[in-house]
């Protein structure tokens, strides 16, 4: 008997090494640069070839990201992930933004929101994206601003549009005809019926490019008079948010009704931490801190290593029901413990990250049913502590009204209902989505990934977000203005650690990911997608850890994805972030006999075309010193190796 399990086990590994990709998969030797725009990665393979290292490409990238409207633009947030090969340690960025002045519970509430709202000048906390940008090229990077943004400013200055970019536009011209400095850029054929720019056509915008262009004036003239290097890049770093820049920005901002003050750019900055880390079987896997739902993964990856993945099988009904019931119950312990570490009294994060207290939450999965009523775990007796938050649950518990009736299933990822649209195939997508569309798209509200590496050992993952479309821009800058207020709560019983207040980071859904094996990078990876991100990064994870498979096979694989969770994004009412219990979504491909017995097991099916996620990686190959490159078969996601 354990010759034929051994022998299984050979096939079903074997299968997934010779598993076909529809991308081949990157190889390189001196530098790999992936990310979600062919232009940017582009952008990414310039700068190696001028010989910066893995930080100067990744700015680069990430600037280009910004100047495309790839899902987020420069009055977004930065977050990353940086290996230093001087040093042999992994570090954190935390580029994102703070509730501006007057953001309070009160303030939104009397409004009549129950969550910040999505759109506009009130969902907006300080610019995050230049300040990080900033910070990693003066203290890691080898070259200037200006080098660093010469492939952003050359788009700013008109690139060709791509089709999803501009039908985004198109979709969100609605919003973008209430903000002044908004219309202005993004409809370039006003009164038209098409009044976005169509696919190919060179979209300008001259007044982002005047505002890159001051911020290497500053690096310049601050190079003249004798500083150094990282001091004339942070000088560009205060024009923008003490200078010309920052004026300009609170005037646009303000006038829209936003709360953005100049005290508020002043003040902020970003801040480099130490991430969390957990060891997988002698993997260490890093994440950011609890300020992202990132210790999410880490939290999985310890109650998962309590069972037999690789004997369950890839995606056996067995293997789908362990991972669900996983995510489930770290999903709950992300929804009330996570929020901004500067304002945690008590934090859970140690007690969360307790091997012991993953062991006892694995002792909870019911093994044949779905449990609908999971809820957090109590992680303070790991720490030592009483809960000082058990009050909260039960009144969290009625919050959550899942008997609204709403049909289950029925739902398409944001990105498949993007091609869709693309291709004009309107009734297919009406027809694919069913009834819950709106929350399928906050479920999935995307992001871009950046991943670079290279051959001295610096390796790079940032999830960037923010100011994506439709974006208000604010005044005469070129910059929208991010949306990442909206992920605060406003009442305690959903999460004490994340209720909005001036100062405070929300809790945010960008993650990126880094793994080290033998003490040397083994992975970086990131992921575009909302409250779906940990969920495939996880499974791209253990895709290639469990299964063997390469970083291409792996980010085109079939994944799950759970909806039993309070939605981060979108949604101005309880009922609109709410918990599906059960709700699942497959690949099409899955077959009858697992389909059924997960519907036996209490679950309610949903199926999509492709459903791994738009996943960026790198895999750093030390037996060989070659860098292997993954890049989503989703869209437009690409990268490029040498």
């Amino acid at each position: 008997m354990k010759r034929l399990l051994l022998f299984a086990l050979l096939l079903s590994v074997s299968a997934a090494q010779a598993q076909q990709t529809q991308k081949p998969p990157l190889h390189g030797r001196n530098w790999m640069a992936v990310t979600g725009k062919p232009l940017a990665a582009t952008a990414g393979a310039m700068i190696f070839q001028q010989h910066g290292n893995a930080v100067d490409a990744a700015c680069a990238m990430l600037a280009a990201t910004c100047t495309m409207w790839d899902v987020l633009s420069w009055g977004g947030e930065t977050q990353a992930l940086i290996y230093n090969p001087k040093t042999g340690k992994v570090i954190a960025i935390n580029a994102l933004g703070v509730a501006p002045t007057g953001a309070t519970p009160e303030y939104y509430k009397s409004k009549g929101y129950d969550f910040p709202p999505e759109y506009g000048p009130l969902a907006a906390v300080t610019p995050g994206t230049p300040g990080g940008l900033c910070y990693m090229l003066a203290n890691y990077g080898t070259m200037s601003l200006k080098q660093v943004l010469a492939p952003a400013m050359e788009m700013a200055a008109g690139y060709p549009i791509d089709a999803q970019t501009a039908n985004s536009i198109e979709r969100g011209k609605k919003y973008i005809k209430e903000w002044p400095y908004s219309k202005a850029v993004f409809l370039t054929h006003p009164g038209e019926k098409r009044e976005a720019p169509e696919a190919g056509e060179i979209f300008v915008q001259k007044d982002l490019l005047a505002t890159l262009t001051k911020m290497v004036e500053a690096e310049t003239a601050a190079l003249k008079q004798g500083k150094s290097r990282k001091a004339a890049i942070m000088a560009a770093y205060d024009r923008f948010y003490k200078g010309d820049i920052a004026k300009e920005f609170v005037r646009g901002c303000q006038e829209q009704g936003g709360l953005i003050t100049l005290e508020d750019l002043a003040r902020w900055k970003p801040v480099e931490e130490a991430p969390l880390h957990t060891n997988y079987k002698g993997i260490e896997v890093y994440k950011l801190q609890e300020w992202t739902q990132g210790p999410m993964l880490l939290q999985s990856l310890n109650i998962l290593e309590n069972f037999d993945l690789k004997k369950m099988g890839y995606n056996s009904k067995e293997y789908i029901h362990t991972l669900y019931q996983t995510m489930n119950m770290t999903f709950a312990d992300r929804d009330f413990y996570y929020g901004d570490p500067a304002f945690n009294k008590n934090p859970a994060i140690a007690g969360l990250l307790n091997k012991d207290y993953a062991k006892a939450r694995a002792a909870q999965i019911n093994t044949t049913m779905n449990d609908a009523n999971t809820g957090p775990g109590d992680p303070y007796p790991y720490i030592g502590k009483t809960n000082p938050y058990l009050h909260f649950l039960e009144e969290r518990a009625q919050l959550a009204d899942t008997t609204s009736g709403r049909k289950p299933g029925g739902f398409v990822p944001k990105h498949d209902a993007t091609t869709l649209l693309n291709t004009g195939n309107t009734d297919a997508l009406y027809a694919y989505q069913g009834p819950d569309s709106a929350y399928m798209d906050r479920l999935w509200r995307g992001t871009t990934s950046v991943e670079a590496a290279d051959k001295d050992g610096w390796v790079v993952s940032i999830t960037p977000s923010g100011g994506w479309l439709p974006a208000c821009i604010a005044g005469k800058t070129g910059v929208g203005m991010s949306q990442r207020a909206q992920s605060f709560v406003l009442d305690s019983a959903i999460c004490p650690f994340n209720v909005i207040a001036p100062g405070k980071r929300p809790r945010v859904t960008l993650t990126p990911s880094m793994a080290l094996k033998n003490g040397r990078p083994y992975l970086c990876f990131g992921v575009q997608g909302g409250d779906t991100q940990d969920q495939n990064l996880l499974q791209f994870f253990l895709n290639v850890v469990e299964f063997g498979m390469t970083v291409q096979q792996a980010s085109e694989a079939s994944n799950i994805n759970t909806n039993q969770l309070w939605l981060s994004l979108g949604g101005s009412t309880i009922k609109d972030r709410a918990p599906h219990p059960g709700e699942i979504l497959l690949n099409k491909n899955t077959p009858e006999a697992t389909r059924k017995a997960l519907e036996q097991m209490g679950y309610h099916l949903s199926f999509g075309e492709r459903t791994s996620g738009p996943i960026n990686a790198i895999y750093i190959d030390s037996a060989h010193g070659s860098l292997w490159g993954g890049s989503s078969n989703h869209g437009e996601d690409y990268g490029i190796g040498w």
